[in-house]
């Protein structure tokens, strides 16, 4: 079961966008590598960088970290309950308020870092103690039905998504360009931006 996409069937539509952007293998290994992947892209982010956004109304780099980290939790934990048998339905979350709620750029980046390492260690070691009828099992969150692989690959594909957006909108824009130059220099930059 974890070495094949869910069927659309398993999640609701707008999750597509996430699943595709994950490849097709072993669920736990592409989690696994995808860790090692971001670690290495955000930790070569300066913490003088950590609170940049690259428009106003826009997240800074911790905030969209920090997101990540909340999704993931969100998304374990649903998997949790599902796998489990439980068939109490779940609620949505607002990540708006999540991230309104929070203090992110209070942290330093580094600590960001680390929680992220541990939440998916343990969404690691959730997923690898699963049987095949655990990753089956189907319930209800935000008012739809969602399988625990699903979950899994929403999961994956949510990271992948926004890492996307930090290299694409964050790391590309000059204003960022211009904060590397200043902590690292020209040509360390320049090698940062081939990331």
């Amino acid at each position: 079961m974890r070495n094949n996409k869910p069927e659309e069937t398993e999640y609701a539509a707008y999750y597509g966008g996430y699943v595709s952007l994950v490849p097709e293998g072993d669920i736990l290994t592409i989690l696994s590598e995808q860790l090692n992947e971001t670690l290495s892209l955000v930790q070569a982010i300066p913490e003088t960088a950590g609170n940049f956004r690259y428009a106003p109304d826009k997240w800074s780099v911790k905030e969209l970290f920090g997101h990540i980290i909340d999704s993931e939790r969100v998304f374990a934990y649903r998997a949790l309950c599902i796998a489990r048998g439980d068939q109490t339905p779940l609620p949505g979350f607002d990540e708006k308020e999540y991230i309104r709620n929070a203090s992110f750029n209070d942290c330093s980046l580094a600590e960001l870092i680390a929680e992220f390492e541990t939440v998916r260690k343990s969404t690691l070691f959730l997923f690898k103690h699963l049987d095949e009828n655990a990753w089956q099992r189907a319930g209800t969150a935000n008012e739809n039905s969602i399988t625990v692989r699903a979950l899994a690959y929403i999961l994956a594909g949510h990271e992948r998504h926004h890492c996307n957006i930090l290299r694409d909108r964050y790391l590309q824009s000059e204003q960022f360009r211009a904060v590397m130059e200043s902590v690292y220099g020209q040509q360390r930059n320049e090698q940062y931006r081939e990331r």
